[in-house]
């Protein structure tokens, strides 16, 4: 990715494709279990689609059985969470802390894991880095 992000939604528009830029400018949300990560298996590391930035590692990655490829902790900093009401009920989103792109939802005391930290982002706002063997 280029290191220069861009500074307005239409530089956004011309760097994504129009999916793309619907989940990660517009919080937008992909249907679920279509997402090319939902069932992805593969060592490596989880970046940001728009900016390129490292988000989550495979290890933190786990079998959730929502739709969306679940992560139970994210890189230190790598993320920011915000409070979201847009459905009507309280729920925290979670961006990129780099570029500000929406990845998904974070979900809490839902008791999947030891952190019991539910990270649901969609397949279309990361990309997948696999690690070399």
């Amino acid at each position: 990715m280029e290191n220069e992000l861009p500074k307005t939604e239409d530089e956004w528009r011309v760097r994504l494709s129009p999916e793309e830029f619907r989940v990660l400018r517009q919080a937008g949300t992909e249907a679920p279990w279509i997402g090319e990560y939902v069932s992805t298996k593969t060592p490596g590391t989880y970046q940001c689609r728009a900016c390129g930035a490292e988000l989550f590692s495979s290890d933190a990655k786990f079998e959730s059985n929502c739709g969306w490829p679940s992560f139970d902790d994210a890189i230190p900093g790598a993320v920011v969470e915000i409070a979201d009401d847009s459905l009507g009920m309280r729920r925290t989103e979670i961006r990129c802390a780099r570029c500000e792109s929406h990845l998904g939802h974070v979900f809490m005391g839902e008791g999947f894991t030891p952190k019991d930290t539910r990270h649901c982002v969609n397949s279309i706002s990361v990309r997948l880095a696999p690690r070399e063997s």
